[in-house]
């Protein structure tokens, strides 16, 4: 972790160091939040947005099968004797 002393401009602009650039990863256009807070302010990149909507994804996986009732996919799984001697079993 890196640490540099910086000077806010007249325009209130702040040079972020280019060895501070680098260790973080964040290039030209990188969008950042700034955080203020009663200790000073948190700078960090804001979490980049893929466009996707949980709507986007309904439909994704295709099951073929009837429709399976809500009640039916709350149930308890209740495994049988016969768990301990399958593959899926945690090691």
């Amino acid at each position: 972790m890196s640490v540099a002393t910086i000077k806010l401009s007249t325009k209130g602009q702040i040079v972020i160091p280019k060895e501070i650039r680098d260790e973080l990863s964040w290039q030209a256009g990188t969008e950042l939040s700034l955080v203020s807070s009663s200790a000073g302010v948190m700078l960090k990149a804001t979490p980049k947005k893929t466009g996707r909507k949980l709507e986007d994804l309904m439909g994704m996986l295709k099951y073929d099968g009837p429709s399976v009732p809500i009640e039916e996919l709350c149930k308890p799984v209740e495994y049988g004797s016969d768990w301990e001697d399958t593959e899926y079993q945690s090691k």
